[in-house]
């Protein structure tokens, strides 16, 4: 067995996988909790990204967050694991060019990833650096989900 197919065994492997799985899940959970509980605030960070048509950013506010909470639920629970980690790697790129727009644009707004609170502009390079951190397990449930060989 060469190291490719041992590097591909180990991520496809049921701990990694529920490893993977718990920490995405559970990242998106914990920043979806605040933006619950605040939609009004998070419908304000959203104006300040000055991309969403007005009318629509009180509903994203009040939907957008569930998203994120309802996917990470699926993947602790283990339902629809590759459909909720495909979902939250859209999510996640999005993320980033929303981020990296802005950042060109010369607009300095807080990103309100884990927190409806607004505070302080966070350094768009250190955010879209976090955001592909927290794509990696994502990308170990969607590529190698499903390499585990049934036993027969």
């Amino acid at each position: 067995m060469g190291l490719k197919d041992r590097a591909v065994s180990f991520l496809g492997s049921g701990f990694i996988q529920f490893l993977a799985c718990l920490v995405l899940g559970g990242i998106f959970i914990y920043a979806s909790i605040d933006k619950i509980v605040h939609p009004q605030a998070f419908a304000r960070i959203l104006a300040d990204y000055r991309l969403l048509p007005s009318v629509t950013i009180h509903g994203v506010a009040a939907i957008f967050p569930w998203v994120e909470c309802v996917a990470g639920a699926f993947l602790i629970f283990g339902a629809y694991r590759r459909s909720a980690a495909l979902l939250l790697s859209l999510l996640l790129l999005m993320f980033m060019l929303v981020t990296g727009l802005n950042a060109l644009r010369g607009l300095n707004v807080a990103c309100g990833c884990f927190s409806a609170s607004g505070g302080s502009p966070e350094n768009p390079v250190l955010v879209i650096v976090r955001d592909l951190l927290i794509l990696i397990p994502a990308v170990v449930v969607l590529f190698f989900g499903g390499t585990r060989k049934s036993v027969r």
